[in-house]
């Protein structure tokens, strides 16, 4: 989550914790073992860079040429599995983006340049934010000539109908953060507004729209991040006038370089360009290729395989999300010439095993089963050492606040698990023989996680029922109150650089409902007061340190999930592909500046 995720403000720029880690991309490379040339925490600390916040003429379109491009030709895209969403609102996870900055687009965005900095622009917007009152108020003026795909006007009610539409009860699996800001601290938003669909608008005094193209946000609390906020695909804009509620998932409208020809789901997705798009009026994308094929059902044993022989249309082929599948990783790297087609990047995800508080309540259950977890032979079934690494914390390498020492559940000294341990906690517990009800997606790294996680709790005493789920619907049925399941992967990354987008939406209990992110449900009295009082502090050293500090808290007292791997990004691409660098926004392809390069 977001997929695919810094606090301080000015006018002009703003550089943010040296804790937040962009990356650059990584073409090229010999043969060797994968311990020899994959990505480490060194490596991320010395790419680390901070994120910027740009100024007008840096919002200022038409983005600048990406060298060698070439216009024409179709682009093939290998997916695993379907999009979960295509309604911006309910977009929250890594492929969801990816195709997010083809198509919509928001008030503002990234831009990122070849060293992998970040700079927050205007998008649809003429600048990041004109902000005031302490930080309480910021000012949007919209560009001019701004259309969707229909060659209908974008104007500030179109963005106030964006916003207020994610109050919608159809409106589940996006990101909350604005609505929660907007709604102020310790409410719950849908009740602080029923949506759009009442016949009323967010009062004045919280979102105004004085004229066409100003848009006004007016929040309780001091919103330093606003900017960074924005860039997230779920705020991109639904206009008012083609927004058709609950089937917009089906048939978005776009704003973006590309527009959806043609989508069969599970099978199959057409992008062709936007003829209505402006580049004069985007800083950050391009409009190189003539469309996007994109094709479901390539795991990343298939797309690995078929991108490496480099053959026929495979030349024109890329990845979006998939990876370098674990059992080509040697050819891969062995190969000097595919080395060339391939980038990597240190990602800010943890994957966590959560525990369903409402059903596995007894920590000492929850301590055992983290102590038993396999983490090294988990990752390295999601692309061994160029995948992953062991995880020690809830927190990512790529948060600041980070602290490696910090290992409750000795992942360093056994990063296969404490099988002893973990029967010691299961005995005194009296929980030998207890059933549980283990959830995974029906993909085959996820199949052999489940074999392997599955393994090593059988071995500690526990009867283990696996339940296999469509990926495609992943979150959706985990992100249910009332999932059915005790115990069930998922993976989290900050959606910028601060733990503030980390601790909220995974452990604040006010925010357990369907389709929230707090897949443990754990409700704590401290966790929620503390995280409630961190979200005030606008220091950035104090805040960081507060939530390090929350971190610790939740894993020694609470233990909601049990972190097993972080993650690292290692793709590879066909020979014709141009173009292809690592983001550290999407944290995989930076799909703005595909090309063909022949």
């Amino acid at each position: 989550m977001s997929i695919f995720r810094n606090r301080a403000a000015s006018a002009a720029i703003v550089a943010v914790a040296a804790g937040a880690l962009t990356l650059t991309a990584c073409g090229g490379g010999g043969g060797g073992s994968s311990k020899d040339n994959s990505k480490t925490k060194d490596d991320a600390k010395a790419q680390s860079k901070p994120v910027q916040i740009g100024d007008a003429k840096a919002s200022t379109g038409p983005a600048p040429e990406v060298p060698g491009a070439k216009p024409g030709g179709v682009a093939t895209v290998y997916q695993e599995a379907d999009f979960s969403h295509l309604d911006p609102g309910q977009i929250y996870v890594s492929d969801g983006k990816l195709l997010s900055r083809l198509i919509f687009r928001g008030l503002t965005q990234y831009d990122e340049d070849d060293q992998g900095n970040l700079t927050v622009v205007g998008d649809l917007a003429t600048d990041a934010g004109k902000v005031s009152d302490g930080g309480k108020t910021w000012t949007y003026t919209l560009k001019d000539n701004l259309k969707d795909e229909n060659g209908n006007p974008i104007n500030s009610a179109d963005i106030r109908h964006t916003v207020e539409r994610l109050y919608a009860s159809y409106i589940t699996d996006g990101p909350t953060y604005l609505q929660q800001a907007l709604s102020g601290a310790g409410t719950t938003y849908r009740k602080a507004y029923p949506g759009p669909d009442k016949g009323k608008h967010l009062p004045k005094t919280v979102l105004d729209t004085p004229d066409d193209k100003t848009i006004v946000f007016r929040f309780k609390e001091a919103q330093v991040d606003l900017p960074q906020m924005l860039t997230m695909p779920g705020y991109s804009v639904v206009p008012e006038e083609t927004d058709t509620k609950e089937k917009y998932d089906n048939d978005p409208v776009a704003l973006g370089p590309y527009k959806i020809a043609d989508f069969k789901p599970g099978k199959s997705m057409k992008l062709v360009k936007n003829d209505k798009w402006d580049p004069k009026s985007d800083s950050v994308r391009h409009q190189y290729v003539d469309g996007f094929d994109i094709e479901m059902n390539h795991d990343d044993e298939d797309q690995t395989k078929t991108l490496l022989a480099d053959q026929g249309g495979a030349k024109n082929a890329m990845m979006f999300t998939g990876q370098v599948a674990t059992t080509q990783l040697q050819q891969v790297v062995g190969n000097k010439a595919a080395m060339k087609r391939t980038i990597q990047g240190y990602a800010p995800y943890v994957w966590q095993l959560n525990f369903n508080l409402d059903r596995v309540k007894d920590k000492k259950l929850r301590d055992a089963i983290t102590l038993a977890l396999p983490s090294a032979s988990v990752f390295k079934a999601d692309g061994g050492a160029y995948g992953g690494e062991v995880a020690n914390s809830l927190m990512s390498p790529t948060t600041p606040g980070y602290d490696e020492a910090f290992d409750p559940f000795n992942r360093k000294g056994k990063p296969n698990g404490d099988i002893e341990a973990a029967k010691k906690l299961i005995k005194e517990g009296g929980f030998e023989g207890k059933k549980l009800v283990y959830a995974y997606g029906n993909t085959p790294v996820r199949q052999q996680q489940a074999v392997l996680i599955a393994t090593a709790l059988e071995k500690i005493g526990l009867d283990i029922q696996k339940k296999e789920i469509d990926s495609a619907t992943w979150y959706e049925q985990v992100g249910k109150v009332k999932n059915g399941y005790d115990l069930y992967m998922t993976g989290w990354g900050q959606d910028w650089p601060s733990a503030s987008t980390v601790f909220p939406p995974l452990y604040d209990g006010k925010q357990i409902q369907d389709g929230a992110s707090n897949y443990s449900h754990i409700n704590d009295p401290k966790v929620n007061s503390e995280i409630e009082r961190i979200a005030k502090i606008t220091d950035t050293t104090e805040a960081t340190k507060a939530w390090a500090e929350l971190n610790e808290y939740i894993s020694k007292e609470v233990n909601p999930a049990a972190p097993i791997y972080y993650t690292k990004v290692f793709q590879i691409f066909g020979s014709n592909i141009g173009g292809i660098r690592y983001s550290s926004d999407s944290s995989y392809v930076d799909v703005t500046r595909v090309f063909l390069k022949k």
